[in-house]
């Protein structure tokens, strides 16, 4: 049979205080995992942490800020330190401050979502191969977007870093194989999140956005996990390189 059990693996998930990555690691430690928290603010991981412990689960929150390469750097720190290895990463966190026209885009708002989105996943999974080649192995499975494929109005520098991270991802995925460490990434449509908000709360976007999606409806956080569990597991031991869409079909 085929198994999607995380029994014995340890999986560490940013951005995982809400949304989709609190769902991904609610699921993730359903089926087995030791799930290592991560967001910028220790006490919304710690509710996250505490479901999955009052389910007989097993979880820790560590407060890291993706876009600070120094406390990326002391975070594996800790994990080596605390864990001795990792099984699978799942970089999730991201950010979108600025929502408008790339011609009036500020510095600090192109410099920020560079920072979080792209190049925290690219030295979270550095220091996450390197400790899962220690131990034979491993999986990472990178949360982009929908968006980068097509460019969403008035979110095109964000578009931009997720269309970089599925590059980045395929790039992982050739360096690292025979590593045997797989590196996919899950392209998500417009979920039920404070982080599509914006978008939702606008009744003009939100019935455009609706207009463009085939199922005719948002989808939740929820709805998503089910692929990272796939891609994490043992059913997925010969996909890497890999996009899988999960977007009501928006790109159809």
């Amino acid at each position: 049979m085929v198994s999607f059990s995380l029994e014995n693996k340890i999986a560490l998930i940013t951005g995982a205080s809400r949304g989709i990555g609190e769902a991904i690691a609610l699921t993730m430690a359903d089926y087995g995992a030791a799930c290592i928290l991560v967001s910028r603010k220790i006490e919304s991981l710690e509710e996250v942490r505490k479901k999955i412990v009052d389910k007989g689960g097993k979880a820790e929150a560590i407060a890291c800020n993706m876009g600070y390469a120094d406390q990326i750097k002391k975070l594996f720190e800790t994990v080596r330190d605390t864990w001795g290895r990792l099984d699978i990463l799942v970089n999730n966190a991201a950010i979108n401050p600025y929502f408008g026209e790339m011609l009036e885009a500020p510095e600090w708002a192109v410099d920020k979502t560079f920072d979080v989105n792209l190049k925290g996943p690219f030295y979270m999974t550095q220091y996450s191969a390197k400790l899962m080649a220690d131990k034979g192995g491993g999986c990472v499975v990178n949360v982009a977007s929908i968006n980068g494929v097509r460019p969403a109005h008035f979110q095109g520098i964000y578009s931009m870093t997720k269309a970089a991270m599925i590059s980045m991802t395929r790039a992982y995925a050739k360096e690292l194989a025979h590593k045997n460490i797989r590196v996919n990434a899950l392209l998500p449509g417009l979920t039920k999140t404070k982080f599509s908000e914006a978008i939702v709360e606008n009744e003009e976007i939100r019935n455009y956005a609706f207009g463009q999606i085939p199922l005719g409806r948002i989808a939740t956080p929820d709805e998503m996990a089910g692929a990272v569990l796939y891609l994490g597991s043992d059913a997925a031991s010969y996909t890497t390189g890999a996009t899988i869409t999960c977007d009501g079909g928006a790109l159809a």
